[in-house]
């Protein structure tokens, strides 16, 4: 089901579905008894539906959520194509993942069905919803029967309405990371204060750990690359992530990329295009574009120096044992039996051969989404490009990333009050003003750290 139908049956069912239920809950707490206050809770539900990377960033909420309840199953409700990094990064027991089918209206309405039985067989009585002004994830936090109920509420503002039934209403708070803002949801859970978030300051959210793959899978993935790509065998290796997903504002121009990859190259590393199936038409663009300048020698190219004094070929020489080619024809017949620059789109078959090869790369250069996200769960260096979401927000916790972001007066375009719909007209100047020369000296500088 795609992202447009979605918000349209969140606003045009949604607002009226959460007036009924708040109107129900309303009725439900004049004439029923309150719960009993001050009871540790028996399970815990958190509901983080649509968005991947922002479980990778939920890591710290979680770990403390199991800090604060240890007695307290913590429970999962998110969409089943988000799972399998959830159980990589092993935050709760598996069997605790309740997932929804969102390919088609049936499948959405089925799944929903079994997993909100699922959580009322579980006894869920706390819901931590972390979506940002959804109905439906507000409606499911009803539906689970949690008793106390956690959630992103307006309060005085106007319009984003999801109802009174969120009995934890937390403001919304775009100064602050939006790890930082999961973290004040687990805490509302206890909070007396009005707002919920009015709490005492605590640390900032910490890096997730490293998830640790089977050695038998990284070793795969470099066997496979060193038999289908020999001609990159030696070299230092560089991915790039060009693709914008959904949201394809979010994306760095062609020629960016163009301009960063033939600088790459031109320096000696082995450059990976990578994405999913949906992005092999926008690769092999790119791929073809860096091979024909390869081709003329990489003439008109002035990011094609390499910073190092000794020269690529030595560098590469004593940072990665290579031998490298020692002339423009050996050059030009690299790039004929495949050259230093490759077509990876779809060819990791899920989200931990993904890592694997990303334990094997250097660097990775991507636009802001997943991959950004789950890079962080790895040693790799990443560089991110932000310009319609802003890294004050969405920035990956680990010291090994760095964020572009031009501060353009119309950015961030993409947030929580307009359900990430942008009102852009597509020229995204906030990401075209990023220079690729820039990017390819902080790259310079990744691949000569540790």
């Amino acid at each position: 089901m795609n992202i447009d139908l979605q918000r349209f049956i969140d606003r045009w069912a949604g607002i009226p579905l959460c007036a009924a239920v708040s109107g129900v809950d309303a009725l439900k707490r004049r004439f029923m008894p309150a719960p009993v206050a001050d009871q540790p809770p028996r399970a815990i539900v958190v509901i983080l539906l649509s968005e991947m990377g922002s479980l990778v960033l939920a890591n710290d909420m979680f770990a403390r959520l199991k800090a604060r309840y240890p007695d307290a199953p913590l429970h999962a409700l998110l969409f089943a194509k988000n799972r399998e990094i959830l159980d990589l990064m092993q935050v709760m027991d598996p069997a605790n993942v309740h997932t929804v089918d969102d390919r088609s209206l049936t499948s959405l309405l089925s799944s929903l069905w079994q997993a909100i039985k699922a959580l009322r067989r579980a006894n869920v009585d706390v819901a931590i919803d972390c979506e940002l002004f959804s109905r439906i994830s507000s409606l499911l936090s009803y539906a689970s029967g949690a008793a106390v109920r956690v959630g992103f509420h307006r309060h005085t503002q106007e319009g984003l309405y999801r109802g009174s039934h969120i009995n934890r209403p937390v403001p919304y708070n775009p100064y602050h990371h939006i790890s930082a803002q999961f973290l004040t949801l687990a805490r509302a859970v206890d909070s007396t204060a009005v707002p919920k978030s009015k709490l005492a300051v605590v640390a900032s959210p910490r890096p997730p750990p490293h998830v640790q793959l089977d050695g038998a899978l990284v070793q795969g993935i470099q066997t496979r690359l060193a038999q289908d790509f020999p001609a990159i065998a030696g070299k230092p290796l560089v991915l790039v992530y060009p693709g914008g997903g959904i949201l394809p504002i979010r994306a760095w121009p062609l020629a960016s990329y163009t301009a960063l990859c033939e600088g790459l190259v031109a320096d000696g590393c082995a450059v990976a295009v990578i994405g999913l199936k949906d992005d092999q038409e926008l690769a092999r663009q790119l791929v073809a574009q860096v091979r024909a300048t390869a081709d003329m020698g990489g003439e008109g190219n002035d990011l094609a120096h390499s910073p190092f004094q000794q020269g690529p070929r030595d560098w590469l020489r004593q940072t990665a044992g290579a031998t490298a080619p020692s002339g423009g024809r050996e050059l030009h017949e690299v790039n004929e039996r495949g050259g230093a620059i490759i077509d990876l789109t779809g060819y990791t078959r899920s989200i931990s051969e993904l890592l694997a090869l990303f334990h094997v790369a250097r660097l990775l250069v991507t636009n802001d989404g997943g991959p950004g996200q789950f890079a962080a769960l790895t040693p790799i260096w990443t560089l991110m490009l932000f310009g319609p979401e802003t890294p004050g927000l969405y920035a990956p916790l680990t010291p090994r990333c760095y964020s572009f972001y031009s501060q353009w007066p119309c950015s961030p375009c993409l947030t929580a009050y307009n359900h990430r719909t942008s009102y852009c007209d597509g020229d995204n100047q906030c990401l075209k003003v990023i220079a690729p020369a820039a990017v390819l000296a902080k790259a310079r500088e990744c691949l000569a750290a540790p």
